[in-house]
């Protein structure tokens, strides 16, 4: 079975376990194209929201979401721009973000990521709180171009700085700052307006995401537009509430770890059940959202 034959079945397995019908093969899947500023989207599919950069230098892509929808957002892409799709960095490894990448790296896109997005993606992965396990990706899907720290694009008129932060949603989680247009992808440092995913088992950590949070908010102003990983067009403000609502959760939790109580009794508990309608209405329900986070928790 191919790569993306595999990463096809594992989509629809991912979208069984958080709750999407699994029968669903995405033929139905609308790409929406949100204006952020002037030569700046989001695309809205299924999986991690897309940023895009178009103009006279061609087209740079955030994030791929999954291989099917490829033609979809092509297609959306092409409305936009007749320039191809010069380059494509990734936010971190996760295969709603990723999935494209073979595809369009083999119509010759530039695939880049951090390093760490190169050693998960290169290797049989595992993503515990979903007991998914994902396979090495093909060389077409690999990042081309891997860096520590920062990387800078100079392309259409932008200035585009990729910042990696460790350890906050996984390990090899990158922000993109679109600077002249004050225009922030945070890849899945931000979930806006839903319980976000964590992911433990790949170096994420409840305290890197508020850490993390908190870094962006000091590079943003009333005006800048957020694109999230997922959820709609963000604000300053979005992501205020999201980081506090962190922080309230967090320290919930380490308050009843120190109690002694089990990830049983805490569920039982219902700890959150004052924020649950608010941000427990996305693909984690309050009870997964609560074992996420016990994952999270430093000591564990």
């Amino acid at each position: 079975m191919s790569y993306l034959k595999k990463l096809t079945l594992i989509a629809l397995l991912f979208s069984f376990v958080v709750g999407v019908n699994a029968q669903d093969d995405m033929q139905d899947v609308r790409i929406e194209t949100v204006a952020v500023a002037d030569g700046i989207y989001m695309l809205m599919g299924r999986g991690g929201n897309i940023g895009v950069s178009v103009g006279a230098d061609g087209v740079f892509l955030v994030d791929d979401q999954f291989a099917p929808l490829t033609e979809k957002i092509k297609a959306a892409i092409a409305k936009l721009s007749d320039k191809p799709i010069r380059f494509v960095i990734n936010t971190h490894w996760h295969f709603d973000h990723t999935g494209g990448n073979e595809n369009l790296g083999k119509e010759g896109a530039v695939i880049v990521a951090h390093d760490n997005v190169y050693e998960r993606m290169s290797k049989d992965g595992f993503i515990e709180a979903f007991n998914l396990k994902v396979p090495a990706a093909p060389k077409a899907a690999l990042p081309v171009i891997t860096f520590n720290d920062t990387v800078t694009f100079r392309l259409n008129g932008q200035e585009i700085r990729a910042v990696h932060h460790s350890h906050a949603h996984t390990d090899g989680d990158s922000v993109i700052f679109f600077t002249s247009a004050n225009v922030i992808h945070t890849g899945d440092i931000l979930f806006n307006g839903i319980y976000p995913f964590i992911d433990a088992s790949s170096g994420g950590d409840v305290n890197g995401m508020i850490e993390t949070a908190g870094r962006i908010l000091a590079m943003a102003n009333d005006e800048t537009k957020i694109m999230p990983g997922h959820g709609p067009l963000a604000t300053k403000q979005d992501l205020e509430e999201f980081r506090a609502m962190l922080i309230l959760v967090r320290d919930r939790m380490q308050k009843l770890l120190d109690q002694g109580k089990t990830l049983d009794e805490i569920i039982a508990m219902q700890p959150n059940a004052d924020l649950d309608k608010k941000w427990g209405g996305g693909f984690l329900n309050p009870e997964a959202f609560l074992r996420v986070l016990y994952a999270a928790m430093p000591e564990n």
